[in-house]
């Protein structure tokens, strides 16, 4: 497989090769090998056959951009890889030649090819998860008590703790590992089914030849050849998808906390990371981009492969060769994102000082709640509302601190005074007790993730 310069910006060489197109030519031989040895141990073909195919099976052998260019002409690979192979076989056995390819459809060489390409690409994508859930998962223990604005609507909210919302981004990604499994071992499974589906040239001997080869080749044996039964399938690549919008809401607290007006989190920088010549000041969340640009491309690809499920009868006609193309290209902006919120994790700056200075230039306001409950069950529900409502556009306007303003309002009232604790209404403006609920919770929810991450 090619990609463009732009691809390969966003990607990385890894899952590049595991789809390149040696490499799925190279699939599509060792299904042809297994073939051949399978149905030999079955009696179908004489085993010297089977030795002089399993012979030439090698990628390394044979023209491939010759064998795309011509693939292109046929309307599939596999029909000149297998002319190709039997002309190989024919050199050396000409008895052995006519049993290439017997009882198989071209269907079968490329979907199987595909699976094991994929079970590459699933080891790639688990091993990038592992590591940077668990480095979301330290990150978090580690700021548990790290007071930080909660956002809502783009807007500031309430204090929370930043180990809370990292715990929070970590969450999906322990989620998408487990799935990600359990799909795949549902979805890589053999293709065999001859031309139909129905494996009529082997007779009673083709599920025999079937789970044959998916030992040979560690994958499972399908009930049923699944040429246009797309559902499995395409349910691990929704999965894939699904993996890429999390990593898209990652990076884009990510570089929103990035922002230098916030200035909570910063990508690690130097050696010509995320900088700017013109503008010596900045610091581009470069890793934030490449996930953000994988999570704007993902919801296409996934919606090609739903979109062409609805394969015709026994084999689909464009349909199929629209999923082969969009198939790949969900593992590579996976794989990109992954591979660049890891760099991004792995040496992140965290500005709690910062936290709290934003946490502080809001006058007081984010705990106008807290105080008006705590007033509450003093002075009853609506005078405190009222109360708050008062003193909380005094601070606005004013810009003074509303939890000095509200000191000022009990003391100056003796029914207030009387009933209020001072002490304790400061209390509800320290930004860690604030953050406290948020602690528990992460707490609560941290080794659990641990565990989930460590099965």
């Amino acid at each position: 497989m090619s990609v463009s310069i732009f691809d390969s910006f966003l990607t990385t060489p890894d899952m590049i090769a595991v789809f390149d197109d040696q490499a799925i030519v190279q699939g599509m031989f060792r299904f042809e090998e297994a073939l051949a040895r399978s149905q030999a141990a079955e009696g179908l073909i004489p085993e010297a056959a089977a030795r002089a195919i399993a012979s030439v099976c090698n990628a390394q052998l044979y023209d491939i951009p010759a064998l795309i260019v011509a693939g292109r002409r046929a309307g599939s690979l596999a029909i000149p890889l297998v002319k190709e192979l039997t002309r190989t076989v024919a050199l050396y056995d000409k008895d052995s030649a006519t049993h290439v390819h017997w009882g198989s459809t071209s269907q079968d060489v490329i979907d199987t090819a595909m699976v094991l390409a994929t079970r590459e690409a699933m080891r790639l994508l688990d091993t990038g998860l592992e590591s940077l859930a668990a480095q979301l998962l330290e990150l978090a223990s580690r700021h548990l008590d790290t007071p930080v604005l909660a956002r809502t609507l783009m807007q500031p909210a309430q204090v929370t703790s930043f180990g809370f919302k990292l715990a929070g981004w970590a969450a999906p990604l322990v989620r998408a590992r487990a799935r990600l499994r359990e799909a795949g071992a549902r979805a890589l499974q053999l293709q065999l089914g001859g031309a139909v589906g129905t494996l009529a040239v082997m007779g009673g001997q083709g599920q025999a030849v079937a789970q044959r080869m998916a030992g040979q080749l560690g994958l499972r044996a399908p009930d049923a050849a699944w040429h246009t039964q797309r559902d499995e399938w395409v349910r691990l690549g929704m999965e894939v998808a699904v993996l890429t919008g999390s990593l898209g809401k990652l990076a884009t607290d990510l570089s929103l906390m990035a922002q230098g007006e916030i200035g909570e989190l910063a990508e690690p920088s130097g050696g010509g990371r995320g900088g700017s010549s013109a503008m010596p000041h900045k610091r581009n969340p470069v890793s934030a981009m490449i996930a953000l640009a994988a999570a704007t491309r993902a919801p296409q690809h996934g919606a090609t492969l739903l979109a062409a499920m609805g394969q015709q009868h026994e084999r689909g006609l464009g349909n199929w060769q629209a999923e082969l193309a969009a198939w790949p290209q969900l593992f590579l902006s996976a794989h990109g994102a992954l591979h660049a919120l890891n760099e991004a994790f792995g040496g992140l700056h965290i500005d709690s000082a910062r936290m709290l200075r934003n946490i502080d230039a809001l006058h007081g306001l984010v705990f106008a709640e807290a105080a008006s409950i705590h007033l509450a069950a003093a002075i009853g529900r609506p005078a405190a509302h009222e109360l708050l409502e008062t003193l909380t556009r005094e601070a606005a306007q004013s810009e003074r601190d509303l939890a000095g303003l509200l000191q000022e309002a009990v003391s100056a009232d003796k029914q207030l005074a009387a009933r209020i604790d001072l002490d304790e209404l400061a209390a509800l403006f320290a930004p860690v007790q604030a953050a406290a609920p948020a602690r528990r919770l992460a707490q609560e929810q941290l080794p659990a993730l641990r565990r989930a991450l460590a099965s």
